[in-house]
């Protein structure tokens, strides 16, 4: 009989330190790539100043953002059956525009 707290094959125990438990927030996401690895730089822009900072920064294999995919999408499904469609106002017009509305330097 296994008991409930004993690991299971195939299975990672994940651990968080308290600094990393807090989070930081982002509102907007740049992304890059090379054939090898994603760079994907979680950013705060304050509204009206200039400049913004990357919060934080990220880097994985092509396979491991294509599960990050697959994992947002899924997500973001299961959301919107729970609260309602997201509408981004890229979605309202017809031209194919950039993802974010911020520019980058």
């Amino acid at each position: 009989m296994a008991k409930d707290n004993e690991q299971k094959p195939g299975q990672v125990q994940v651990n968080m330190t308290p600094e990393v438990e807090k989070g930081v927030y982002s509102n907007l996401a740049i992304m890059g790539y090379t054939p090898t690895e994603f760079i994907m730089d979680f950013v705060f822009h304050h509204p009206g100043m200039p400049r913004a900072n990357v919060q934080s920064r990220v880097v994985m294999s092509p396979v491991q953002a294509k599960r990050l995919m697959r994992l947002l999408e899924q997500n973001m499904a299961n959301y919107e059956k729970n609260f309602g469609l997201i509408q981004l106002a890229e979605d309202a017009s017809s031209q194919n525009g950039p993802i974010s509305p911020f520019k980058v330097n």
